[in-house]
């Protein structure tokens, strides 16, 4: 007996269009920004070349490019200084903002009471703040550290209090109608829930951490080969060698992008499985 071979099923032309815009989104996600990124910089590159502007207020490409290969040294550890700040912020930030978080889910007195302060350190800029900082505190490292944190910290803190509080009251009633503790109510129920939006937080106060790293080192203006990427900067505007300073904005851009990134990145391995937010969904 001949075994027929089951015939192709042809695609409706609604469905083959809705795939073929499907195809061209994901690819023109990542070949759109860099053809406009490429063009960009040539037309950075010709502007230098028709006007003849000279290196020191404005350099080709080529030139900031070569200065980043020729300083890698003294710019890439620079910049290492710059991300341990950036990082011992952020942690602080996490520790100190989902802890106060709890803290003011549990009561809302406590939550009336001191959350003003976090708001008055939010609207404050660090550059005033930063004299008395420069004040009270002797260490250098502890005085930048600390102004990574401020800026780095309520972002953490309000999207993680609103998400402690956003649970579904009906959910938080079944709770208790079992006989469930405050804590257990805390680590099953209110955690679980609260994590799309702390690390919605966490995407922002990545990039905040490491602009109060940066902005830190602008008021201290410390120097020495364990300055960061701002006292660099700072010293390149001096000496006008502008390719370096502009070797200098392109490693802190490049490494917000890369933080934004690695948040994104743990963000979506944890919510992957479980959130509406993460999930594919046909389109």
């Amino acid at each position: 007996m001949a075994i027929t071979e089951p015939k192709a099923v042809p695609l409706d032309p609604e469905e083959a269009r809705r795939l073929r815009a499907i195809r061209a989104e994901r690819v023109g996600r990542w070949i759109l920004p860099v053809a406009i990124m490429l063009l960009a910089v040539w037309f950075w590159d010709r502007i230098c070349v028709w006007n003849e502007i000279p290196r020191y207020i404005l350099p080709r490409p080529g030139e900031v490019l070569e200065t980043l290969y020729t300083d890698a040294g003294l710019l890439f550890g620079s910049l290492l200084t710059t991300l341990r700040i950036t990082f011992l912020g952020l942690l602080l930030a996490v520790l100190g903002g989902v802890g106060l978080a709890v803290l003011f889910a549990q009561s809302k007195w406590v939550e009336m009471s001191f959350f003003p302060f976090a708001v008055i350190l939010q609207v404050t800029p660090i550059v005033a703040v930063f004299p008395l900082i420069n004040i009270y505190v002797d260490n250098q490292t502890a005085k930048l550290l600390l102004c990574a944190w401020i800026v780095a910290f309520f972002p953490i803190l309000s999207n993680t209090t609103l998400g402690l509080n956003s649970v579904d009251r009906n959910l938080v009633d079944l709770f208790r109608l079992n006989g469930a503790t405050r804590w257990q109510e805390l680590w099953h129920l209110r955690l679980p829930a609260a994590m799309p939006y702390f690390l919605g937080g966490l995407k922002i106060a990545g990039g905040l951490s490491l602009i109060g790293a940066v902005v830190a080192e602008f008021v201290a203006g410390s120097s020495g080969q364990s300055s960061g990427l701002a006292s660099r900067i700072i010293e390149a505007g001096y000496r006008l060698n502008a390719p370096r300073l502009f070797a200098a904005l392109i490693l802190i851009s490049f490494t917000g992008i890369v933080i934004f990134l690695m948040m994104t990145l743990i963000s979506h391995l944890v919510l992957r499985r479980w959130h509406e937010s993460a999930l594919k969904q046909d389109r």
